[in-house]
């Protein structure tokens, strides 16, 4: 009889508790918007924890009893009222231990996550969120492993986190200013990249006076903009000095060794375009060659060694650009790039390219060429070109829009990349990439850095690649760091390249396209690792659970998304003997419909 009672004890106990996390989580949800696809699980009375009738999203430390340990609410959409998150009937899961909203909608300060004691991972990137976090805030997370925040609005100077707990850190694409804390130095820079206001010697840039103040007091609206425009100017002033040095007719034939570590983009409106085009005919040009010569100053006299390689968007020197008003875009794996926005209202971007000391100016002149040459709807072209053995600059046309890795993890509607836009963007990719290994047949890497960062998009969301054909021009050493195809499964353990690098990396990319997940494959201390989700879930027949719930609901469609899964997958075989080649991995493409 005893053990009767304590049985029925026992029941009772673990029933009343599941039901308690039950109505925690049911108050949590009633707080959110858009939040119908919890409704067909998340439902009153039931066990969050019971495996034959799961929780979407729901985690718990001992499947079908015990407490709610994790929450994984990533891609649904989500959001609060007027965009804030409330989380306080979240702090009566005492065994709560990881939460995840990544690529949702929450917007306002940052939520309280520090009262959930016992929380050992944050998963926040892909919202809206914003303004200062409190340098204090983590001070009392002592159990924290992950910390994720990357792709917000988040300002101010970098919060404390020193916890020796603490593995993965990535406050990337963000506003955060002044100097990053010493304790946070064994963080590589990509966990705060993306944030140009930020210095320190983990980001390799020395802060200022006025940095470091910022980092102990508020600063005015617009202040961080005003720093970056000074140190812009300051760094022109500073050119102009060098070139009037040791030019006094102002030729600017040599560019200074100022400190060009951002890109520099140059917008030219159309009607701008049209007029710089037609006027190419009164410019100076050397038809006999096939190249264009040197660009002149109004006075006659040599301007720069600014070579224009493609005069489709006009024709331009040096001393134009560096007359241009521009702003820091950041750093990238090729070097740093700035935008532009010169006199006559051309707009380009100017990258900094590095370690690419292994040509003779001829030699460089006959390869950069070719990244002006291709025409093709899905290619954007270089512009112009800039050599010198201690610097060199490829100049290209700004594209608004900005890049496909933006639009699928930044800000956005709900609706804007839908399936049909998917799958245009995917055919688009795949017929650009298709004409370079064409084009660049001979080349072991025809594009060698595709990644959707390099995939930038028009109005009309028609992809346009990017950073191609930049292999045959950089040290062996400096590919391995920089090339994104150097990621591919043969460069990491053969250290062999081949076109069918490339066929890896556009898998990469359908799957972050597909899953709405960004990829591992770009950095290793953040995201989802998509081949082996994809490799998985074919193996288990459950490839449906991959597809991003934002189009998943065009249950129309579903088979068709089925097979670009199965195609990206075909893309991204580890063994490249046996990985289809781009021609097949094209027409395959294609053949998907809406």
């Amino acid at each position: 009889m005893a053990a009767v009672r304590l049985l029925v004890s026992f029941l009772v106990f673990s029933v009343s508790f599941a039901i308690d996390d039950d109505d925690y989580l049911i108050e949590f949800k009633k707080k959110l918007k858009n939040s119908s696809a919890l409704d067909s699980t998340w439902i009153k009375g039931t066990n969050p924890c019971d495996n034959k009738k799961k929780w979407l999203g729901v985690d718990c430390s001992e499947a079908g009893h015990t407490s709610v340990s994790g929450l994984f609410l990533m891609n649904l959409g989500l959001s609060g009222d007027a965009g804030n998150i409330d989380l306080g009937s979240l702090w009566n899961l005492q065994e709560l231990r990881a939460i995840s909203l990544e690529n949702n909608s929450f917007s306002g300060p940052m939520p309280e996550f520090n009262r959930l004691n016992k929380l050992k991972a944050i998963f926040l990137a892909g919202n809206e969120f914003s303004g200062e976090i409190a340098s204090d805030f983590f001070i009392k997370s002592g159990n924290l492993k992950k910390v994720e925040l990357a792709r917000n609005k988040f300002s101010g100077p970098v919060p404390e986190l020193a916890q020796k707990s603490l593995q993965i850190l990535d406050l990337s694409y963000n506003k955060l200013q002044g100097e990053i804390p010493q304790s946070m130095s064994k963080f590589k820079a990509t966990a705060f990249e993306g944030n140009p206001d930020l210095c320190g010697a983990v980001v390799s840039k020395q802060c200022k006076v006025q940095d470091s103040l910022a980092t102990g007091e508020s600063t005015e609206s617009g202040s961080s903009a005003k720093w970056i425009f000074l140190g812009i100017v300051a760094a022109l002033l500073l050119v102009t000095v060098i070139f009037r040095a040791r030019r006094k007719d102002n030729n600017f034939r040599v560019l200074g060794k100022e400190n060009l570590d951002e890109e520099v983009q140059i917008h030219t409106p159309s009607s701008n375009m049209r007029s710089l085009s037609s006027s190419r005919k009164g410019r100076n040009t050397d038809s006999s060659s096939g190249r264009s010569s040197r660009i002149h100053s109004h006075s006659g006299k040599s301007a720069s060694d600014l070579v224009v390689i493609n005069e489709e968007r006009g024709i331009f020197g040096l001393s134009d650009l560096m007359k241009a008003s521009a702003e820091v875009l950041g750093n990238g794996g090729m070097g740093s790039a700035y935008k532009a926005v010169m006199a006559n209202g051309l707009s380009v971007v100017v990258k900094r390219l590095r370690e690419m000391n292994k040509f003779s100016r001829d030699e460089f002149d006959v390869e950069i060429r070719k990244l002006g040459s291709p025409r093709h709807p899905n290619i954007l072209p270089a512009l112009a070109y800039h050599y010198r053995k201690e610097e060199k600059l490829l100049v290209s046309e700004f594209v608004p829009k900005g890049s496909l890795m933006f639009l699928l993890h930044g800000n956005r509607s709900s609706d804007e990349l839908n399936w049909p836009t998917r799958l245009r963007i995917i055919k688009g990719i795949a017929e650009g990439l298709e004409f370079l290994h064409t084009e660049f047949a001979n080349q072991d890497l025809p594009h060698g850095n595709l990644k959707s960062n390099n995939i930038l998009l028009s109005s009309s969301y028609e992809p346009l690649l990017t950073d191609y054909g930049l292999h045959a021009l950089i040290s062996n050493t400096q590919s391995a760091q920089a090339l994104f195809a150097y990621n591919s499964p043969e460069a990491v353990q053969y250290q062999q390249v081949s076109p069918k690098s490339d066929v890896y990396c556009l898998g990469i990319v359908i799957l972050e396209i597909m899953t709405g997940k960004f990829p591992s494959q770009y950095n290793p201390k953040g995201g989802t690792d998509v081949v082996q989700w994809v490799n998985q879930a074919i193996s288990e027949d459950r490839i449906r659970e991959l597809i991003d719930p934002e189009i998943g609901n065009a249950s129309n469609s579903v088979d068709q998304m089925e097979k670009m899964l199965y195609i990206a997958a075909a893309c991204t075989e580890n063994d490249h003997t046996k990985r289809i080649e781009m021609r097949e991995a094209a027409r395959n493409i294609g053949q998907v419909q809406v």
